[in-house]
């Protein structure tokens, strides 16, 4: 069958062939794109037939599967298969409209944690950067059962794929932040603070940061709940990406206090700004020890550490006392060692994916998983 599948690889190759501008351009016959169209309609048409199998198999009853010896293994596979597809905005947009949708959030409440997580994080696919897929779930009434996993699961890894997919579905999305207010979810975003895992921890304190960033209201709120305290204590942590999150969220506290000019939210601020200090000048010192090449993957952290110093402090910090704030190259982009040749896929970037569990799907057959005849037990 793979003989009759048209040849992906050789099209890459004559597209980038064609959109090199160190080559002459040259331009393409009637017949070639022709053929070029067909061969992307073709490709279409393809993984939209079979989001559409797969969408069979997640309205099929588990007590049928299991008659037709599906096992969890295969539906997290197809769970798999389908966020490569639904990585296109299009075809997550025709997610919905094939039937899918509803039968993915249905695994929300799968009663396998793995299948409870894998399914949020293609939700968070779907929903990454997608308005329109964005209100299709909200529209099915998607964000209440990712609220109650990330709140109530007894699993922390189907709780960090929840809030992950929550943080994606709520973004730029007001009626996605109302219900979460009103579903205390505060509370339980203060719990993952205090939990071991950092990706958690990461996940809950971007999430923080970007919500007292659209709405100052809700600094009383993070004040009144002990937040400050937490995120103090998180700027000493050994994960960088958590000591970041920590830093931009206690610089909106900083910032909503200079909006508000005083409020209940200063004085829980400042009961902690002796600490803080102490803190600061802890990870100060420590990067003032880094060699050239540990310097340079601190760029953000430094960056924020001299803006919460002085919003805090109303003083210089002494890492540009120090000339530690800019360093020469700082302001270089990385190399471009592969731009010339690909672009991401759509909204890989933007994605916050996360390699928890790798599955090495290139050494695996990618049949189709259709249900047929039950087994037989003669």
């Amino acid at each position: 069958m793979a003989k009759d599948r048209p040849n992906w690889e050789g099209l890459l190759k004559w597209s980038l062939s064609y959109s090199d501008s160190t080559r002459p351009q040259c331009h393409l016959s009637e017949e070639e794109r022709r053929w070029f169209m067909e061969a992307m309609e073709a490709h279409y048409v393809d993984i939209l037939k079979r989001m559409k199998e797969i969408t069979l198999v997640l309205k099929t009853p588990e007590r049928v599967l299991e008659a037709q010896g599906v096992t969890l293994a295969d539906i997290e596979d197809l769970l798999d298969e389908l966020q490569q597809h639904v990585e296109s905005i299009d075809m997550a947009n025709d997610l919905h409209s094939i039937g899918g949708l509803v039968p993915l959030l249905g695994y929300l409440k799968s009663s396998h944690a793995n299948i409870r997580a894998k399914a949020a994080e293609v939700i968070t696919t779907i929903v990454q950067n997608n308005p329109t897929s964005q209100q299709q779930v909200m529209e099915a009434n998607g964000l209440e059962p990712l609220i109650t996993n990330f709140t109530a699961d007894p699993d922390e890894l189907v709780r960090t794929k929840a809030l992950g997919a929550i943080s994606s579905l709520i973004r730029h999305n007001k009626p996605g932040v109302a219900t979460f207010r009103l579903a205390n979810c505060y509370a339980a975003l203060r719990d993952a603070l205090s939990s071991n895992s950092v990706k958690f921890q990461r996940k809950a304190l971007n999430l923080i940061q970007y919500l007292l960033y659209e709405n100052r209201a809700d600094c009383n709120v993070v004040t009144e709940l002990g937040f400050p305290r937490i995120m103090t204590h998180l700027v000493s942590s050994y994960d960088l990406g958590v000591r970041e999150a920590a830093l931009g969220g206690l610089l909106e506290l900083a910032r909503c206090e200079d909006h508000e000019a005083s409020g209940s939210g200063g004085g829980s601020m400042r009961k902690e700004d002796d600490r803080l200090k102490h803190l600061l000048e802890e990870r100060i010192d420590h990067i003032s020890s880094m060699s050239a090449e540990d310097l340079g993957a601190t760029k953000e952290e430094r960056q924020l550490v001299n803006s919460l110093w002085s919003a805090r402090f109303n003083e210089p910090s002494p890492l540009q006392e120090k000339g530690l704030l800019v360093l020469p190259g700082d302001d270089e982009p990385p190399p471009d060692v592969t731009g010339k040749h690909f672009e991401p896929p759509p909204r890989v970037w933007a994605a916050e994916r996360e390699q928890d569990n790798v599955s090495d799907h290139e050494n695996k057959e990618a049949a189709p998983l259709l249900l047929g005849p039950p087994p037989s037990t003669v």
